[in-house]
């Protein structure tokens, strides 16, 4: 595995340090610290898992020339009516998966000093710790996290990577590098849709990162989140469950809609930039994970967006009688403003509409 140095270091914004909740969740708890504590957890309605769910692409039918048609189809309700969607026949090898499942676990089950050797810094995102943490007094999440950059391979900070499990690094390249094909296949399927040039879009996914959730058990759960409402701030974002405890919800027609994960199986949402360049066609969708009273809870979810100092505004094929729906701003510029603050639903992008 290359192991490139990071080459630049961009003064984007950070998260403040607060304790760390698989730490506090491993203690007796007579009750939940009052920063953990959610009173909006049950303020909306949360729908049955039966009741609804979100729609299922095939990859393999958008890449058979026999099928695609019909799957270009899916793929473009999908992202009209949810931004979200199950992802099988996805091409990833089954061997892949439960590698990096495996070592994320062993991650995790490992002391909190191994962990904390791979901890963020001040003023900066990636490593070990929390996110969206600005001020002493905001509410908090239940759950750790590890952030890393992983493509290209020059923005890489090997400090963060975790040396142990011995095999992690080598696991997450090649998994990364198989979430990145998938992620180009997708967009291009995605710019046949909106009429647009598969090549220019896809220039869009060239910075990869990925976000390592873990949610630790809560017995009061719910009076607490593992991850606020928010939409992403990326191109296309795409989600490995690593265990069978649920806990994502998105939000749809203003109810808590639960995704149940398939097996074999990826999530995929659209994310902010997306929304951007398609003047709206496709929108992120809020969403939030909730936490189980008995199990912890796992994820992978890699983030695709462009180059920092890429420009992000409607695309002109996209909005040829000229109206424009959103600004355009460098996408360095768009990160500063999501991480100056806390977890907020969408109201970033309520920002950057055109009134």
């Amino acid at each position: 595995m290359e192991t490139a140095q990071n080459t630049e270091t961009l003064a984007l914004g950070g998260s403040l340090r607060v304790d760390n909740v698989q730490a506090l969740a491993s203690k007796p708890l007579q009750s939940i610290p009052d920063r953990y504590v959610r009173p909006e957890v049950d303020a909306e309605p949360t729908l049955p898992y039966v009741q609804q769910e979100i729609p299922t692409v095939d990859l393999s039918k958008l890449l058979d020339q026999r099928s695609s048609l019909e799957e270009l189809k899916n793929l473009h309700s999908a992202c009209e009516d949810w931004g979200f969607f199950h992802l099988v026949n996805h091409g990833v090898s089954g061997e892949v998966i439960e590698k990096m499942k495996m070592d994320l676990r062993e991650f995790f089950r490992q002391p909190l000093e191994v962990k904390e050797a791979h901890a963020q810094l001040p003023g900066d995102i990636e490593g070990y710790g929390q996110a969206f943490v600005v001020s002493d007094e905001q509410k908090l999440d239940w759950a750790n996290m590890i952030y890393l950059k992983t493509r290209p391979l020059e923005l890489r900070n090997m400090r963060f990577w975790p040396s142990q499990p011995p095999s992690f690094r080598e696991t997450l390249d090649h998994y990364t590098l198989e979430i990145q094909k998938v992620a180009d296949k997708l967009v291009g399927a995605m710019a046949k849709n909106l009429g647009v040039n598969a090549e220019m879009l896809i220039e869009k996914l060239v910075f990869q990162q990925v976000r390592i959730n873990y949610y630790p058990p809560c017995p009061q759960s719910n009076k607490v989140l593992g991850l606020s409402p928010h939409s992403d701030t990326d191109t296309l974002t795409i989600l490995l469950q690593i265990n069978e405890v649920q806990g994502l919800q998105i939000k749809k027609d203003d109810n808590w809609v639960p995704v149940v994960p398939l097996p074999d199986s990826f999530i995929i949402n659209i994310g902010d930039i997306m929304e951007i360049l398609s003047d709206g066609k496709y929108k992120s969708i809020n969403h939030r994970t909730t936490v189980d009273p008995h199990k912890e809870r796992l994820s992978i979810a890699a983030f695709h967006s462009p180059n920092y100092d890429a420009c992000i505004g409607p695309l002109k094929e996209i909005t040829r009688d000229g109206e424009e729906h959103y600004k355009t701003m460098e996408f360095k510029e768009m990160v500063k403003i999501r991480l100056s603050s806390k977890l907020d639903e969408k109201d970033f992008m309520e920002t950057m509409k055109l009134k």
